[in-house]
């Protein structure tokens, strides 16, 4: 079973695997360059009905799970919620960044993942990479306008505020600025109209 490819092959990248009990778990998240083009040219994205990206993945990670002999998890499940950050930081591939938020070793603060997939018996890890945080220095600490964002805690309603505002950084149409600084992220290849329609449902008004 080649799971890379397939997930691939569905514009979706394996971000991280981990065992769980007699399970494995692959964490799963856009492949860039060209998962903002598979979306956009889907029935999900153009029907008009709510939430179209997690429809998309509900459905597309559902048929790979399917696929696999496994069972697709999705962060909306629930309450109770499913562990996807812990799952993350026991991936080897993510972890706590100086803002708070997670950073991967290849996506860097772009991590998103929009499902998984448990597949039962202990699959073969692959290597793990490294913090990206441990040779930086920290540009995401000084990237907020408004400085929202910091090593304690997340303000979310000054973010808004500035959102709302003159929003001097461009975060609504460019994306969070702590986000796009991270240099970890940067060869990741995520369009701003992707980070445009992800402000946009974080702060529709």
């Amino acid at each position: 079973m080649t799971l890379k490819p397939a997930a691939e092959d569905l514009q979706l990248e394996v971000l991280g695997t981990l065992h769980e009990g007699d399970d494995t778990i692959y964490l799963l998240g856009p492949h860039e360059p060209g998962f903002w083009q598979v979306f956009t040219e889907s029935d999900e994205y153009w029907v008009g009905a709510p939430d179209p990206l997690d429809r998309w993945s509900k459905r597309v990670i559902g048929e790979l799970a399917e696929s696999w002999g496994g069972t697709a998890i999705f962060p909306s499940d629930g309450p109770p919620y499913p562990p996807f950050q812990a799952w993350a930081r026991a991936s080897g591939r993510a972890w706590d960044s100086p803002v708070g938020m997670l950073v991967h070793d290849t996506t860097g603060l772009w991590i998103s993942y929009r499902g998984a997939v448990r597949v039962p018996g202990l699959r073969p890890l692959p290597s793990t990479g490294d913090k990206p945080c441990l040779n930086c220095d920290a540009p995401c600490l000084k990237a907020c306008p408004v400085s929202a964002l910091g090593p304690k805690a997340y303000d979310v309603s000054k973010c808004k505020e500035h959102l709302n505002g003159e929003d001097l950084a461009n975060c609504m149409t460019q994306g969070c600025a702590v986000r796009r600084t991270c240099p970890a992220g940067q060869s990741y290849g995520r369009l701003p109209s992707q980070s445009a329609f992800h402000m946009k449902a974080f702060n529709p008004t």
